[in-house]
């Protein structure tokens, strides 16, 4: 623990300092990567998978079973309904819910009994809903509208920070996380709920409180940084994140731990779905957002920066001045 605090105390005074805005063509490079993979590989495995709160269709569901097989269910709905298209997942460690398009209430009774049937339980331990398709439109045109809003806000960043290029960096950083964390989804197959949504969009709002937290620091350096300054822009951004680093990592390191234990909790112990989706997309996205704040949204800010005439003229004078102090020696 000592040896840690050290190096982020060196860090803090620049004693120590690891080049992060130097290296960003690596850093741009892995971030261009994980988006590639996010988008081609779901669109490959044939597109995300949506919950029936966006779709529409009949829910089916079965509890305190002696053997939640999945087979099972989709023999027994094929059986009375061939074109269901059923989706079966486990629920907990002794639940199933089964999925389908819209049926009829005729159709709907014939497979509660084939259910009850199959897994030898009284008709009345299957439970059935239905939501109708444009209730799904409405709930998917409140998701798109609320991330719209929440890029609307992050844009008025440049009203704080006084310069849209922050504003810009910040954005690009959401947009990787949110990316990130939907291709995750669409990679592994899990199902895209509101309650994944809700969850996409708290963990745009933690990595824009980091990135927040990151950029006043960088404004608090170049403002010390006076006309006869011995740091160039570059070197004072990357001093910012290097002094924040420590802070950022123990931030996630503490924010992934109760969720972790509520992703296990929810998903193996009680079975919840709801707080599965928000724990898995938080536990993505908090992970991502880690990443974007250090290693993309302070290198491109830096990046968007760097040709400015009156930071150019200070960066050559700083290099003329270093050159001249090394002759001299």
């Amino acid at each position: 623990m000592s040896r840690f605090s050290d190096f982020g105390n060196d860090l803090y005074t620049g004693k120590r300092s690891i080049n992060f805005v130097g290296r960003r063509n690596i850093w741009y490079g892995i971030a261009a990567g994980m988006i590639l993979v996010s988008v081609l590989v779901p669109n490959l495995r044939g597109g995300w998978v949506f919950g029936i709160e966006f779709t529409g269709g009949s829910q089916f569901q079965l509890s305190q079973l002696a053997k939640p097989d999945q087979g099972t269910a989709t023999r027994a709905v094929d059986s009375v309904v061939p074109n269901a298209a059923p989706r079966v997942t486990v629920v907990g460690t002794n639940g199933i819910r089964v999925q389908t398009e819209l049926l009829t209430t005729t159709e709907t009774e014939n497979v509660r009994a084939a259910l009850a049937t199959a897994y030898n339980v009284p008709l009345t331990e299957v439970t059935s809903s239905f939501i109708g398709a444009t209730w799904g439109a409405d709930i998917t045109q409140t998701a798109l509208r609320a991330l719209l809003v929440f890029f609307a806000l992050a844009i008025l960043m440049a009203l704080y920070f006084r310069t849209w290029k922050m504003s810009l960096a910040a954005i690009v950083a959401l947009a990787h996380d949110l990316i990130l964390t939907a291709g995750i989804y669409g990679i592994l197959g899990f199902e895209v709920t509101p309650a994944a949504v809700i969850g996409f969009l708290t963990i745009l709002g933690y990595s824009l409180y980091d990135t927040v937290v990151v950029f006043d620091k960088i404004r608090e350096n170049t403002n010390q940084d006076g006309e006869f300054s011995s740091r160039t822009f570059t070197e004072s951004v990357n001093l910012a994140v290097n002094q924040t680093l420590v802070r950022s990592i123990n931030t996630s390191v503490v924010a992934l731990l109760p969720v972790a234990s509520i992703l296990f909790i929810g998903s193996y112990v009680l079975g919840a779905g709801t707080l599965r989706d928000i724990s898995l997309a938080l536990f993505i996205g908090i992970m991502a957002g880690a990443y974007s704040t250090i290693f993309i949204a302070a290198p491109l800010y830096a990046h968007l920066r760097e040709n400015e005439p009156a930071i150019v003229t200070k960066k050559k004078r700083i290099a003329s001045a270093r050159t001249t102090s090394g002759a001299v020696r």
